[in-house]
C-alpha cells in the first residue's frame, strides 16, 4: 500500500503536457524551504492501494492527449519505490508515460528496479556544495549525484530542477560547477530553475515548526534571468518556471 499525502488530477508543472500528480508522505530531505513541509513526516497519509491509484488515473488519461502522463512526487517518492514497483507496471500496461520527481534518495536494489519502469525523471539538485547541501537539507548530496550519474548510464531521460534562494543557491561560481559538472551529460533535456517563494512558510507555522528562512526574500527576476544565463552556457535548454 502507499503512503498518499495528495492528489492532483489535472496538473501542469511536473511533466510534459497535462499530468495526474500523486504526492506520497515521507521525506529524508528537511530542506529549509519546503513549500510542502507536511509531506516530510513519515506518519500521515492515506493508504491506497496500486488499483485505486489506476482508477483515479484512468478518469484523466482522456486528457492526456499524447503529451501528459502520469508523476509521483512527495515527498520523496523513492522511499516507497518497492510499493510504486506494481503501480507502475499497471501503468506501463496502459501506455501511460510515467515520471519521478526524485531527490535521489534513498538508494537500493528496489529503486533501481522502479528506475527501469520510468520514461523521465525530474531531479532535484538541491545544491552543487556538499557542506551548503547539508545545511539546506539536513542530509548529504551524494545519492544525488549517485543517480544522475546511473541514469545517464542507463540512457534515462532527465530534467534537472533547482531552487534558487537568495543568499544560498544564488552564488555565480557554484552554479557554474552544476554547468561543468553536467553540461555534457546528453539524457538531461531541460533544466529547471524554480525562485524560491513564501507560499508554504503558513504550512511551517501550522506544524508548530521554526521557519529557518523567515528573513529569506522571494527570488526576484533579475536573480533568476542571472541564474538563467550562467545556466545557458552549458545547458540548451533552460527555463524559469
Amino acid at each position: 500500500m502507499l503512503k498518499v499525502h495528495s492528489v492532483e488530477s489535472m496538473w501542469a508543472h511536473e511533466g510534459p503536457g497535462l499530468r495526474f500528480v500523486l504526492f506520497l508522505q515521507g521525506c529524508m530531505f528537511k530542506c529549509l524551504y519546503c513549500h510542502n513541509p507536511d509531506t516530510i513526516p513519515s506518519q500521515g497519509g492515506k493508504e491506497m492501494s496500486s488499483e485505486d491509484v489506476l482508477k483515479k488515473v484512468l478518469q484523466s488519461k482522456p486528457y492526456f492527449r499524447g503529451k501528459g502522463g502520469f508523476t509521483v512526487s512527495g515527498g520523496e517518492p523513492m522511499l516507497q519505490a518497492k510499493d510504486l514497483i506494481p503501480l507502475f507496471h499497471l501503468l506501463k500496461k496502459e501506455w501511460i508515460h510515467i515520471a519521478v520527481d526524485t531527490n535521489g534518495f534513498p538508494w537500493n536494489d528496489d529503486v533501481k528496479e522502479l528506475i527501469e519502469l520510468v520514461d523521465l525523471f525530474l531531479v532535484d539538485i538541491k545544491h552543487i556544495n556538499n557542506d551548503w547541501h547539508k545545511k539546506l537539507t539536513g542530509q548529504s548530496n551524494e545519492n544525488t549525484f549517485r543517480l544522475i550519474d546511473y541514469l545517464q548510464e542507463k540512457w534515462k531521460h532527465m530534467w534537472i530542477r533547482y531552487v534558487l534562494v537568495s543568499d544560498w543557491t544564488t552564488q555565480p561560481e557554484f552554479i557554474e560547477e552544476i554547468g561543468k559538472k553536467y553540461g555534457s551529460y546528453s539524457m538531461i533535456e531541460r533544466l529547471e530553475i524554480l525562485p524560491y517563494h513564501k507560499l508554504g512558510v503558513h504550512k511551517w507555522k501550522e506544524m508548530w515548526w521554526e521557519y529557518w528562512l523567515e528573513g529569506a526574500h522571494s527570488t526576484s527576476m533579475e536573480q533568476a534571468l542571472s541564474a538563467k544565463e550562467l545556466f545557458e552556457k552549458y545547458f540548451e535548454k533552460v527555463v524559469i518556471r
